[in-house]
């Protein structure tokens, strides 16, 4: 097949996107502007292989581009104009980073000879994001020479591949275009043999290393499920169970693992390892000869110090080239999957009375957990994520905003059989971007679920502008205690002024009303009831809010009280 094109940008922007549809790409999230005309143009004309979604507000998009990699696994494209349009982009690039995601961001500018001389919409975007990208480039300005289309053609296999290899993340593009940027004949008169240029374009799996594994048995062992968001959770999850089953060691799973949600794979799961290692002598009775951390360190303050102060020598397992110790420890990085490991042949291990203290500690805490929460009426705000973790339809995704809702749910999310999915955005751990990613999980997925805090979705709330492009449904369980929950946990909680205005930063918001004004539903819940009423069953479209009001300072009282008191027995 052969396409004759008359005008330049157009010629360059179809081989970029074109390259891109070939490689596997699906989604374009695209921001409106002048300077990124030809390559908006050229990505609407790739649908609908390649779905283009128009979002207005960039950092919004971009966290809805996040959310739809994390759901996918795959790359997703952002454009945008040239100027401060791109800047808006850099929180999500660096969640990006830190959390792993591919994300492929083109950002469109001024040829070289309009920038530093005060032309309109031009800044320095070379390098614009720091050293957050796995790797980033600027483009030549466009040419019709066979050698520079070439170029060009294997410039973006390379941002494709530096996205997703050694490890996700993203990558920067900057694309300069002169006039006119418009679809409009320029004397261009360019032929290109389509099916000849793009023939080695292949979309095939990047390489992964296999290593070996030799681990000593011994009876003080445990395993640390960390923060993960495996794209195929259960053989993840099977993989530990294997590794747990082989050694005979508990495994401690972060409320941010799908390890959780997988219970019936793994009967030694422990899953109140903060609250018992509150328990000083318990925890110096548990000390661990050996640990195996597979994947991000757990969000658990109180499983970091006790790491630091009995320094095990640890195996870090996870084949992304990164330092995942933030303690440095004694540790060894074994680079390579869990699923890579296969189950352990160690013959007939001896009865192990280290594992049964962790078992019997764990459904002990269990049990004072269920117990209070089963009788508690009150809208106390950590009951929300152990209620949910048993009411959640099957396979749900749940994104769990920063904060306080990410430490809930480590302290109280119950092992459960439902496979639901867990999503997050702890790379950064900040709250930008929280409705957009959640957005972008969801859409064109299941019905999905977010649990978030009052000012992380206030902090996002042009994210609801994604509404009229948004295919499936949200509900958003809004726990509002009218601040900062999370301050009232720090020392500063106790400093007041200028606690209350400066780090708790009530908003007073009518949230009701900042539903109707995006049309999306609105429902009070009054009682517990009510909440598991409205989630059993999910809706198929839309977005709703389902606000739990909460008393802060209560809330936070609670929380003091119980965390000890729950070790206790």
């Amino acid at each position: 097949m052969q396409l004759t094109f008359n005008n330049l940008n157009q010629v360059w922007s179809y081989v970029l996107t074109e390259t891109l549809k070939r490689l596997g790409l699906n989604c374009a999230v695209i921001c409106p502007g002048s300077r990124s005309t030809a390559l908006t143009l050229a990505f609407v004309e790739q649908i609908p292989d390649i779905e283009a979604i128009p979002i207005l507000d960039e950092r919004s998009a971009a966290f809805f581009a996040l959310g739809q990699a994390k759901a996918t696994g795959k790359p997703v494209v952002l454009v945008c104009t040239s100027g401060t349009a791109g800047a808006n982009f850099y929180p999500a690039v660096i969640e990006a980073r830190e959390s792993r995601v591919p994300l492929l961001i083109l950002t469109t500018d001024r040829p070289a000879e309009l920038r530093d001389c005060h032309s309109g919409q031009t800044i320095d975007q070379v390098k614009l994001y720091g050293n957050y990208p796995n790797w980033q480039g600027e483009l030549a300005t466009p040419s019709l020479d066979m050698g520079m289309l070439g170029y060009l053609r294997q410039t973006v296999i390379h941002a494709w591949e530096r996205c997703q290899f050694p490890n996700f993340g993203a990558v920067h593009l900057n694309i300069p275009f002169r006039d006119p940027l418009a679809p409009i004949p320029d004397g261009t008169n360019f032929t290109l043999d389509v099916e000849d240029f793009f023939s080695g374009i292949v979309s095939t799996p990047l390489p992964i290393t296999h290593y070996p594994l030799t681990i000593t048995p011994c009876q003080k062992g445990i395993i640390i499920a960390g923060v993960a968001q495996p794209q195929d959770p259960e053989g993840y999850c099977r993989a530990i169970a294997n590794l747990s089953q082989s050694l005979q060691w508990p495994v401690l799973a972060e409320g941010l693992s799908p390890v959780r949600n997988y219970s019936h794979l793994n009967t030694c799961i422990i899953s109140t390892y903060d609250i018992i290692l509150r328990n000083q002598q318990f925890a110096q009775e548990l000390t661990p000869e050996i640990v195996i951390q597979i994947g991000e360190m757990p969000t658990s303050k109180g499983l970091r110090n006790w790491l630091i102060t009995t320094n095990p020598q640890r195996l870090i397992i996870d084949k992304c080239d990164q330092n995942l110790d933030p303690l440095h420890g004694k540790t060894t990085h074994l680079r390579m999957s869990v699923t890579e490991i296969g189950k352990l042949d160690l013959g007939e291990l001896p009865k192990n009375e280290y594992l049964q203290k962790w078992c019997t500690a764990e459904k002990k805490v269990r049990k004072n957990i269920d117990n209070d929460f089963d009788k508690m009426d009150e809208l106390i705000e950590s009951k929300a994520a152990w209620l949910i973790s048993q009411i959640l339809p099957p396979t749900t995704s749940l994104f769990i905003a920063n904060s306080m809702p990410v430490r809930d749910v480590e302290f109280f999310w119950k092992p459960n059989h439902l496979k639901i999915k867990p999503y997050f955005n702890r790379g950064a751990n900040g709250i930008d971007g929280t409705l957009s990613t959640a957005l972008g999980i969801a859409h064109n997925q299941q019905s999905s679920v977010m649990l978030t805090g009052d000012l992380s979705l206030l902090h996002d709330t042009n994210g609801f502008l994604i509404s009229n492009k948004f295919i499936g449904h949200l509900t958003i369980i809004l726990i509002n205690n009218n601040g900062g929950g999370i301050f009232e946990m720090l020392p500063i909680a106790k400093f007041n002024p200028p606690f209350e205005e400066f780090f708790a930063t009530p908003q007073n918001i009518d949230f009701s009303q900042l539903c109707a004004t995006y049309n999306v539903e609105y429902n009070l819940i009054n009682a517990w009831e009510e909440l598991q009423n409205q989630l059993r069953s999910l809706p198929k479209t839309g977005i709703r809010v389902l606000e739990v009001k909460t008393n802060r300072n209560r809330d936070a009282t609670w929380r003091k009280e119980n965390l000890e008191n729950f070790g206790n027995w």
